[in-house]
């Protein structure tokens, strides 16, 4: 519910009234005394989805857009005429569940902080994720989002191009744009102290579980950006709390920027490049997907002779998003296809391991585990498994001598793979926390076959 106060011009007092009697708004005139061009103060309750087209009818009616107008969040309103409007336009499919353009505009200019705040939170925030990160701690990288002020540039970007406010668009896109270079050296420069000064031990940081989450992004990381863009979009036009949302787009952009910084301070220049396209690509969805979701949600310039004008402008802009997230694709679609040939090279080990298995009536399948290689890049370049451990149960005292070789040349696909196979007697099975559950090994010795795949009974 919105509470609105609107000074009325000499001349104007009767056209605004009958305007609001005609559109069943119940108001309060009060005398303007202070000598100026204004006869009047009027003010009424409004639904939310009714300030944007009662001002309208206002302005019709003689309102100038420049003329004194104030919005304010009401409580409460006890009045049977509000109900019935509140009912009217709440049918309404054009102006139900969002937010009048005046209010969006208003809301889009606070959410993009000055320049020395943003700066600030922003350092902080990429200091805590780069921590974090190195770390491989999940709850402090979270922390690190809750701070960070990336959701109002973004959204500034969006509501400056639907409503052709170029400032606003300008404002926005700046910010965004400082928001990452500053979060790029704020973490590099951490990253580089914490190297030198010995504050963490020497290691591979693609070893790290955050790192590796970052440095192939795929189609998910697009779903999760623009996900991310349209609910930004829609807490601003619905007038709700925009702070977990803010996490939320904070979670596409700050992590893969300290990614970044710590790519730079280890020299990593494959890390640097896959975090950065993973920030590109979610900035560039984020803007599109907050775009799209505001201009179909009806928002348009306060002027109709600026609709078509706007209408151009929009379009060029979600189409350049579009073409450059189009592009930075090719990279995601190479990483889902590896990642889709990597997952159906397995499953496809993992069931012919079964079926030869099961070959063998009193023997049962406990498990396969398929060993990777450790560098993130060459597993991605070579989606097969480095190691297959096969752990198969058996009866006390019975030997399967032709399975390792059964298992090596059903498993033809990769040169130098090592199959090893790890016998449990079916009693230690059966009687787990009764007795020993380390598994008993076999003494059989290895077998190589012919093309170069080695089997090792161990």
């Amino acid at each position: 519910m919105r509470l609105v106060q609107v000074m009325i011009p000499a001349g104007k007092r009767r056209a605004v009234l009958d305007a609001l009697d005609d559109a069943g708004v119940e108001y309060a005139l009060t005398d303007e005394v202070s000598g100026r061009e204004y006869t009047a103060v009027v003010s009424f309750p409004l639904p939310t989805e009714a300030v944007e087209p009662i001002l309208e009818r206002l302005r019709e009616a003689g309102i100038e857009r420049e003329s004194y107008t104030v919005v304010l969040d009401a409580e409460t309103v006890v009045s049977q005429k509000f109900e019935r409007l509140s009912d009217e336009y709440a049918e309404d499919e054009e102006t139900s569940g969002r937010i009048s353009r005046e209010e969006l505009k208003a809301q889009a200019q606070q959410m993009a902080p000055d320049i020395s705040t943003y700066v600030l939170l922003t350092v902080v925030s990429a200091v805590i994720a780069t921590a974090g990160i190195l770390l491989d701690s999940a709850a402090v990288v979270v922390g690190s989002m809750v701070i960070a002020p990336l959701i109002g540039p973004a959204m500034a970007a969006s509501v400056g191009t639907v409503l052709d406010d170029r400032d606003l668009f300008t404002r926005g896109a700046r910010l965004q744009l400082l928001g990452v270079v500053v979060a790029i050296l704020a973490a590099a420069v951490f990253a580089v102290v914490l190297k030198e000064v010995h504050l963490i031990p020497p290691m591979d940081v693609t070893g790290i579980g955050q790192v590796r989450e970052r440095l192939l992004p795929d189609f998910l990381s697009l779903a999760v950006a623009i996900g991310a863009g349209v609910a930004g979009a829609t807490s601003l036009r619905s007038g709700v709390s925009a702070s977990l949302v803010g996490v939320m787009i904070a979670v596409a952009l700050i992590p893969p920027t300290a990614v970044i910084g710590i790519g730079i301070a280890y020299g990593l220049p494959l890390v640097v490049l896959g975090a950065s396209v993973l920030v590109l690509v979610n900035v560039l969805s984020i803007n599109l997907a907050g775009t799209a979701t505001l201009w179909y949600a009806g928002y348009r310039p306060d002027q109709w002779f600026r609709t078509d004008e706007a209408r151009t402008v929009t379009l060029q802009r979600i189409a350049v998003l579009v073409a450059s997230i189009a592009v930075l694709s090719v990279f995601l679609g190479g990483v889902t296809y590896m990642s889709y040939t990597t997952a159906a090279i397995e499953d496809d080990m993992r069931a012919g391991i079964e079926e030869t298995v099961d070959e063998y009536p009193e023997a049962t399948l406990v498990d396969v585990e398929l060993v990777h290689e450790e560098n993130v890049y060459e597993r991605a370049f070579d989606p097969r498994p480095e190691r297959i451990v096969v752990t198969v149960a058996r009866p006390p005292g019975q030997a399967y001598p032709q399975l390792p070789d059964r298992l090596a040349a059903m498993l033809q696909n990769g040169d130098g793979l090592v199959v090893e196979v790890r016998y449990i007697d079916a009693v230690t099975v059966s009687e787990r926390g009764h007795g020993s559950t380390e598994p008993r090994r076999s003494s059989l010795p290895a077998a190589p076959v012919q093309n170069q795949i080695l089997a090792r009974l161990a």
